[in-house]
């Protein structure tokens, strides 16, 4: 008798669950009505679930978490800068961890020089010829690219204010930002200039791996000393995540720029001897599978092996398989149609400040006490 009760109760248990509805659509449908009534299976659930997190837990208040937005991939050709900096004027941004490449294309769109939508199933050798370089379905001349590389030379070789020695790549990514908002025809759509303007850190995992970088290793040969050190990010994102009374990631792909801003954990307690005890919120957009280790090492659980995840946090983790493309707009206009503006951290600051406290709380290498009881 008390095993079948038991077996009653967990079977109750089991679906008590929200009702799944056949809901018929209607017109005009508010993206609240849209992810709210009708994304209630597979990974539209998801999404769901990760617009719920955002909004309610990760954006609730002014002392909320701090958030970081990493960018794999070729978004900013597909027209995303713009929808991020929406995010990033509504405080919804703290820091960025992007490719060089998203950042380079994003200069396009502020200097006013087209992308075009093309086809993807063409003769490549054909385009070569004609001048045109494409990025799947997007298009663009190779003209764009010698006229941004030329607005790099310029500011960074010729203007007095460049920046010069080592620095982080969050220096230089504001210096260039600074003379968008002053030179460039559109400012207000570039992620570069916007950052620079609301005092928002942006950061490279991989400085050289982008036309970005190449520019910069093209002026060593002409005698200018300007190098991006990547301890100098390493340390200064630790940092950031170090002061923060809770983090979280919204995370747009994976690759570099992903684990970049998951290793702050493991930099903090692994190497520096400062416990924090994982990341707090965690939601990411990918088309990868784990089994082909094309998530960065690191799903919310796996993650929290390392140390990256806090491990009583995992129930605000969601991981959203789908294309940015589609995913991250519903996401964004979610987000900027139900929670309410931040005041901006403007983090860029206060890395001089994060940094001294980095310093003073440095124990050197961590070693468990009781490690052999483990």
């Amino acid at each position: 008798m008390a095993k079948k009760k038991k077996r009653k109760s967990l079977r109750q248990n089991f679906l008590s669950g929200r009702k799944i509805e056949a809901r018929e659509l209607k017109k005009n449908l508010s993206i609240k009505k849209l992810v709210d009534g009708y994304f209630q299976s597979y990974n539209s659930a998801r999404l769901s679930e990760a617009c719920q997190l955002l909004t309610r837990k990760m954006l609730k208040s002014q002392n909320s978490a701090t958030i970081c937005l990493t960018m794999a991939g070729a978004l900013t050709p597909a027209g995303m800068s713009g929808m991020i900096v929406s995010m990033m004027k509504a405080g919804f941004i703290d820091f960025i961890i992007s490719t060089g490449a998203n950042l380079y294309h994003d200069m396009h769109f502020a200097l006013g020089l087209n992308l075009h939508k093309g086809v993807f199933n063409i003769d490549d050798a054909t385009l070569w010829k004609n001048g045109i370089v494409r990025i799947y379905d997007t298009y663009l001349g190779a003209d764009t690219l010698i006229r941004t590389d030329k607005f790099l030379d310029q500011i960074t070789s010729f203007e007095k204010d460049a920046p010069r020695g080592a620095i982080s790549s969050c220096e230089l990514h504001h210096y260039i930002g600074r003379k968008l908002l002053a030179k460039a025809k559109n400012p207000e759509i570039s992620i570069l200039a916007q950052a620079a303007k609301l005092n928002i850190p942006i950061y490279t995992s991989s400085p050289g791996d982008s036309t970005l970088g190449m520019n910069m290793a093209s002026y060593v040969p002409d005698g200018i000393n300007l190098t991006i050190d990547p301890n100098l990010d390493v340390l200064e994102t630790a940092a950031i995540v170090m002061c923060a009374k809770q983090n979280g990631a919204i995370i747009l792909g994976g690759g570099s720029p992903k684990n970049f801003y998951m290793q702050t954990q493991p930099m903090l307690w692994e190497c520096l001897g400062i416990e924090r005890g994982g990341h707090d919120y965690f939601i990411q957009i990918t088309m990868d599978s784990p089994q082909w280790g094309g998530l960065s090492g690191a799903t919310p659980s796996e993650a929290v092996s390392w140390g990256k995840v806090n491990p009583n946090e995992l129930q605000n983790t969601v991981v959203v398989y789908a294309d940015v493309t589609i995913a991250s707009p519903i996401l964004f206009s979610y987000a900027l149609s139900e929670a309410n503006p931040r005041v901006q951290k403007k983090l860029y600051l206060r890395r001089e400040e994060f940094m001294g406290q980095l310093k003073k709380e440095d124990k050197g290498l961590y070693w468990w006490p009781d490690y052999e009881k483990r």
